[in-house]
């Protein structure tokens, strides 16, 4: 069974007649159960919880600091490649957009990694655009075999694979995969990606599996929020990391939660998402899943980012850069952004950021260090 099966369950559902007849004591109810359903879930994105995220924010942080103690983890993305082959509505690397393209050679990925490292980070996040001529899987092999010589977590967000191909990249080091959706609602996927392989909505789907299968030790999950109701976007994210954690046991899923940015190329068609909403959702996620990792990235502006660290973030970017050879390349000789960040803090003002609100930054996580020495 797809994931897929599960969506069609709902394809009829009346989400507003649900959240219209939401109650007080419903709400208060599902909120203090050790354990939720879907329908609880669905119950804390009611608009009518608005009036109990005071409370909701509390039950929050007390799991939060229940399961991962007053830590944060820091990562840094590192970008290789912006070559693509996909035209989507919302993102800078479409192909019909004229911009910058860069490929890293092997050289300048060690040189991004070795600066990188130097700041302290031991999680790595490597990124392409989806082009798997212009970036086969060969090549992000040959960047991560440069990567684990200086980080002891490597995670890959790239274009979606077959089982055989992430179990290649497993055996190099890779032990997280971050696969968004974009967008869990069929109809507008299909008007939002307009050419190339990612119009195969049930492909992309199925990518989070294909990497449980093949041995993967953390897959990271989301939704490209402003693309549809980020309500009901929220609830098949949520949909999705159930049947993860159900089927893959021993996986641990996390979730991101972004928001459009401004980037090259125009797109409109954005359902406001404002910072009360885009709350509501990491806290209601949080008491839905309170072992779950949840990032937070530099697509939010530095004050929020710090204000949302005791309401369930357990993860968070920092000295980010978009660019592709971002960290050491001068501008001239750099790919384009994806994407433009609202937070352009270095690791050390982050840090400082973190222990203001009382958290401990982290830049290793001893558990997987621990089980990758065990393996």
């Amino acid at each position: 069974m797809s994931f897929y099966n599960v969506i069609e369950k709902y394809r009829n559902f009346d989400f507003s007649k649900f959240w219209d007849n939401v109650k007080d004591q419903d709400i208060k109810f599902s909120m203090n159960k050790s354990k939720l359903t879907e329908e609880d879930f669905l119950i804390l994105l009611s608009p009518k919880s608005d009036l109990y995220l005071e409370d909701m924010a509390r039950k929050a942080n007390e799991l939060t600091n229940q399961y991962f103690g007053k830590t944060i983890l820091l990562y840094t993305p590192l970008y290789i490649a912006n070559y693509c082959v996909n035209k989507c509505a919302y993102c800078g690397y479409n192909i019909e957009n004229n911009i910058i393209r860069k490929k890293l050679n092997i050289e300048e990925i060690e040189s991004e990694a070795k600066e990188i490292s130097e700041k302290g980070f031991k999680h790595i996040l490597l990124l392409t655009g989806e082009s798997p001529k212009d970036t086969p899987v060969e090549y992000i092999g040959d960047a991560v075999k440069v990567l684990k010589k200086y980080f002891s977590s490597v995670s890959i967000e790239v274009f979606p694979m077959k089982e055989e191909e992430y179990r290649y990249l497993i055996k190099l080091g890779v032990d997280g995969i971050t696969v968004y959706q974009e967008v869990y609602d069929e109809e507008i996927y299909s008007r939002v990606h307009l050419k190339g392989p990612k119009r195969n909505y049930k492909f992309r789907l199925d990518a989070p599996e294909e990497g449980c299968r093949a041995g993967i030790r953390s897959i990271n999950i989301g939704a490209l929020l402003g693309l549809n109701h980020w309500r009901k976007e929220l609830f098949f994210v949520a949909l999705h990391g159930l049947y993860l954690q159900k089927k893959y046991g021993n996986i641990d899923v996390s979730f991101s939660l972004p928001r459009i940015r401004p980037h090259a190329g125009i797109f409109e068609e954005v359902y406001p998402v404002d910072d009360k909403d885009l709350v509501q959702g990491i806290i209601a996620l949080r008491i839905m899943f309170p072992n779950c990792g949840i990032n937070i990235s530099t697509r939010e502006e530095e004050s929020f980012r710090n204000n949302l660290i005791p309401l369930g973030i357990t993860k968070m970017s920092a000295g980010v850069s978009t660019a592709v050879g971002g960290h050491t390349l001068n501008k001239e000789s750099r790919g384009e952004s994806q994407f433009e960040i609202n937070d352009s803090r270095s690791e050390l003002e982050v840090k400082t950021a973190i222990r203001n609100k009382g958290y401990e930054p982290i830049f290793k996580d001893w558990i997987n260090e621990l089980l990758s020495e065990e393996i």
